[in-house]
């Protein structure tokens, strides 16, 4: 389906591969192509809501109660219906205070490395991971130090490459999990030896979980929040994923700290002074999310989780098929896969 002459930039993200892949097809070609790089399921009729969340932005249109502008940080009960949400996989409780609602996952991502940048700073980013993070980290003018993740032990962080890239000067490292895009979900042994690794190198953990519980593998999904009694964690959420609503534009940024190590070094001040200058969720979502989040059934997670899996096993079936693809590590969470390419193969087709 390819044109004669390849276009040959390189791309460096993943819609530039899309874009790369698109401009390369050819035109006299009318088989139909699938994008894989399409990362929004919820304009599929299968991938729709709860209606439960659409009752509760019903309810919060009529009540009236919520067209004015919120505070900062976001509303009162909103905080605490996060809270109590994120405390149901832990063995303590979370506060409203800890929760900061943000303008999606994007948001909370940028207003966390913002608070960290200081001059000569660095942070540790996974590689493979997700643009977007390191896109904050250049505009803040920290530098990136990237450690790898290991395919073949299911892209797991190489702990040894952290150690010996950390210094005096390192004030965080980033986990994605799930995994985007490599679909890895990491086991509790795993994690704990992050958390143990982030303490001995005196530094934070900020683990992006919005794939959080969209897990159809053998392992469960273990948040790193679990963990904040060795290290402290940050952790970033949102309703987008899970509930398949990106477009209501709702996500968080919780401090996980039982120790007080943040608050101590003020970086809960630094959050709340960043976000009084910052767009902030629309008030009519935030007072839908306690119904939201206490409301929807298992049904509809075991609906989504069962389609996903599904389309995996398709997905996975037809690109064993293909002789200059391998897939290092089956996907177990999230929306993506991690394919490896046979260069040398594909340019012979």
């Amino acid at each position: 389906m390819g044109t004669n002459v390849l276009k040959t930039e390189t791309p460096t993200s993943i819609d530039d591969a899309v874009y790369f892949l698109k401009e390369n097809l050819n035109e006299g070609d009318h088989r139909p192509s699938i994008s894989f790089g399409f990362g929004d399921p919820s304009c599929f009729e299968c991938f729709r809501t709860t209606p439960v969340a659409e009752e509760a932005i019903v309810e919060a249109v009529r009540s009236a109660k919520f067209n004015s502008y919120a505070p900062t940080g976001g509303i009162l009960p909103a905080r605490r219906a996060v809270a109590d949400y994120l405390s149901r996989d832990l063995p303590y409780r979370l506060s409203p205070d800890d929760v900061y609602l943000t303008l999606g996952c994007n948001q909370a991502a940028e207003i966390t490395i913002e608070v960290l940048a200081r001059p000569g700073a660095n942070i540790l980013l996974p590689r493979p991971g997700y643009p977007d993070i390191e896109a904050y980290a250049i505009f803040n003018k920290l530098e990136i130090r990237q450690f790898d993740l290991l395919p073949e032990r299911g892209w797991e962080v190489d702990l040894d490459t952290i150690e010996a890239m950390s210094d005096e000067s390192t004030v965080a490292m980033v986990i994605i999990n799930p995994g985007n895009p490599s679909g890895s979900v990491y086991t509790y042994n795993h994690l704990n030896k992050i958390a143990e690794t982030a303490r001995k190198l005196g530094i934070v953990v900020i683990a992006d979980e919005v794939y959080g519980h969209l897990v159809y593998g053998s392992n469960p999904f273990v948040p790193m929040s679990l963990f904040a009694t060795i290290v402290p964690v940050i952790t970033l959420g949102s309703v987008s994923k899970r509930w398949m609503i990106p477009g209501w534009g709702l996500g968080w940024l919780v401090t996980c700290d039982p120790s007080g190590l943040l608050r101590k070094d003020e970086i809960a001040e630094s959050i709340n002074k960043l976000l009084v200058y910052s767009p902030f969720p629309p008030t009519l979502i935030q007072g839908a999310i306690p119904q939201i989040l206490e409301k929807t059934t298992q049904d509809f997670f075991s609906k989504t989780i069962n389609i996903l899996r599904k389309n995996l096993e398709i997905c996975y079936d037809k690109l064993k098929e293909i002789p200059c693809i391998m897939i290092p590590q089956k996907p177990e969470g999230a929306f993506f896969a991690m394919v490896k390419t046979n260069q040398e193969l594909l340019l012979s087709y």
